[in-house]
């Protein structure tokens, strides 16, 4: 009984992501983050473009709450618009731009426009990035698979299934479809194998040329001193 009432909560929350996805979809939506509070469901929406999700005077989000109550039974749903810190390092942004740029220009330059956004990812401070473009809409006679990469990607490991940002969606063109992934490494991510090496201060070398005169000019006079006491010595000894 726990158990499929865990899955039926998983579906159930699967459904509400793919609704509001497909609500909001065409303004930008990122990701969404859903909580559950004593005074009801708490559902944050994360964007790039804050003004065009919550609409005039709030609209699309009162008719999005009308919405979740009636369709999903949501007693409470309380939903908060949240912007994306860096739109330049964000996978769904990044990935939205390139499907928005193919259906206005086609795919024929498809290379220049990965290129192009791999280009700005760096920039932008990503440790490493990675974009596929696949299928049929590629100009060619046959399905391919262009992968454009630059920088350091961990493709296994904790590190890329929690701290690796991916995405990836399907761009329905008239010569066929186009399915492209993204997925970035962020700049503060720290890696398993970094190592930093510890930096010690530098002894000083430096000696004073006065001061090593100085010592020379000591110890000629303590040579002679020394010459002129053995001088000294043999002649009186001659004497006797």
């Amino acid at each position: 009984m726990i158990e499929r009432q865990i899955v039926a909560q998983k579906f159930n929350r699967h459904q509400i992501e793919e609704f509001i996805f497909s609500y909001l979809g065409k303004l930008s939506c990122s990701h969404l983050d859903l909580q559950r509070t004593p005074l009801g469901e708490r559902v944050i929406v994360y964007t790039t473009r804050p003004g065009l999700i919550v609409g005039r005077k709030g609209a699309n989000i009162k008719a999005l709450t009308n919405i979740l109550k009636e369709k999903f039974k949501m007693e409470n749903p309380q939903i908060e618009v949240a912007e994306v810190n860096n739109a330049a390092l964000d996978a769904v942004s990044i990935c939205k731009n390139i499907v928005s740029t193919f259906e206005r220009f086609g795919p024929k330059r498809f290379k220049a426009i990965a290129y192009r956004a791999l280009d700005e990812l760096m920039k932008s401070g990503a440790k490493g990035a990675e974009i596929v473009v696949s299928g049929r809409g590629i100009p060619g006679v046959r399905a391919k698979t262009w992968r454009f990469f630059a920088g350091y990607l961990k493709k296994s490991g904790e590190i890329a299934q929690s701290h690796v940002d991916k995405y990836h969606e399907a761009c329905h063109l008239k010569s066929g479809t186009i399915g492209i992934k993204v997925s970035i490494l962020h700049p503060e991510t720290i890696l398993p194998d970094s190592v930093k090496l510890r930096t010690t201060e530098k002894p000083n070398f430096e000696i004073k040329v006065e001061e090593v005169k100085e010592a020379i000019i000591e110890e000629v006079k303590e040579e002679k001193k020394k010459i002129r006491k053995k001088k000294e010595k043999d002649g009186a000894d001659k004497k006797e």
